[in-house]
């Protein structure tokens, strides 16, 4: 999985618009292999970020759950405490 694509799903407020996209396009970065595609390839490249961008969107606004929403700044701390607890161990 790629490291970079966070959890987005039941924090408060909720994941905005541009948050969705940034893991939408983390995500065709990793399976394309392309940080930046080619001319040839931008138009496809972009199509498939804005398609799983949708998807996720649709995916955020269907699930439900009954746990308490995360707070982001506890998580934040939580993954940055993450790798001091590794290179302490």
């Amino acid at each position: 999985m790629c490291r970079n694509i966070i959890t987005l799903y039941n924090f408060e407020p909720s994941a905005t618009n541009e948050e969705i996209r940034q893991a939408a396009l983390q995500f065709v970065r990793k399976i394309s292999g392309f940080n930046k595609p080619s001319t040839v390839n931008k138009e496809a490249f972009d199509r498939a970020v804005d398609e799983i961008a949708a998807s996720s969107t649709k995916l955020l606004h269907s699930l439900v759950t009954a746990a308490p929403p995360r707070n982001r700044e506890v998580e934040a701390a939580k993954a940055r405490a993450r790798p001091v607890r590794r290179i302490n161990s």
